[in-house]
C-alpha cells in the first residue's frame, strides 16, 4: 500500500499541517495534586474543544519531563493538507503513529479508540486512525496523555519517542 508521512516533530512537517504542539503537567492541568481526585469524571484535556492556549509550547516531544509520578498532556490541532508526498490526499486514510514513554493514551477529536488508543504500557507503538477519509482543510485535535511508570514506583521520565501522521492510499495505482 503506497504511503507518505509527516514527522510531527519536524518544523517543516508541522508547518504543512499548520500545527504546534503544546503541553501541560497533570491529569487535569492546573488543578491541585495534578488533578488526581477520587471519583473523577475524567480529564477535560482530552476533549477537542478544550482551551490549551495558555499551555507551554513544545518544540521537542522527546524531551524528558519528570517529577516522580507525572501525567503530561501533549496536544496539537492539525489541518489536513491538500497534498502529501506529491500526491492528493484523496483516496487515503490518515493515521497517527506514536510511541509514548511509559504509558500512553491517544485521543482524536475527543475520542479514544479503546481497541487501539487506550493505555499502552512501556513504549508500545500505537497506530490510530485520525480520519478514514481525510479532506483538505479538515481539522483534527490530537491529545496524547503520557504517564510516568510504573505507577506504584515511578522512575525515569515522560516523553514521546515519535509522532507521525501517515497517509495511506487504498488504491494501488497511486
Amino acid at each position: 500500500m503506497p504511503r507518505a508521512s509527516l514527522d510531527l516533530q519536524n518544523g517543516g512537517d508541522l508547518e504543512a499541517v499548520s500545527g504546534e504542539w503544546r503541553y501541560a503537567i497533570g491529569l487535569v492541568p492546573g488543578e491541585p495534586n495534578e488533578g488526581l481526585v477520587a471519583l473523577s469524571e475524567g480529564s477535560p484535556a482530552r476533549l477537542a474543544d478544550y482551551d490549551d492556549s495558555e499551555w507551554e509550547r513544545c518544540a521537542d516531544l522527546a524531551e524528558w519531563r519528570s517529577h516522580g509520578l507525572s501525567f503530561i498532556w501533549y496536544r496539537i490541532e492539525i489541518t489536513i493538507p491538500e497534498r502529501i508526498g506529491g500526491r492528493d490526499v484523496a483516496g487515503t486514510q490518515c493515521l497517527l503513529e506514536t510511541c509514548i514513554d511509559d504509558y500512553g493514551e491517544v485521543w482524536i477529536d475527543g475520542e479514544c479508540d479503546l481497541a487501539k488508543g487506550a493505555v499502552q504500557g512501556f513504549n508500545i507503538p500505537q497506530r490510530v486512525v485520525v480520519s478514514a477519509d481525510p479532506k483538505p482543510g479538515d481539522k483534527h485535535t490530537i491529545a496524547l496523555l503520557a504517564i510516568n511508570g510504573p505507577i506504584a514506583a515511578p522512575g525515569g521520565a515522560v516523553f514521546v519517542r515519535y509522532a507521525t501522521l501517515a497517509f495511506e492510499w487504498r488504491d494501488s495505482r497511486y
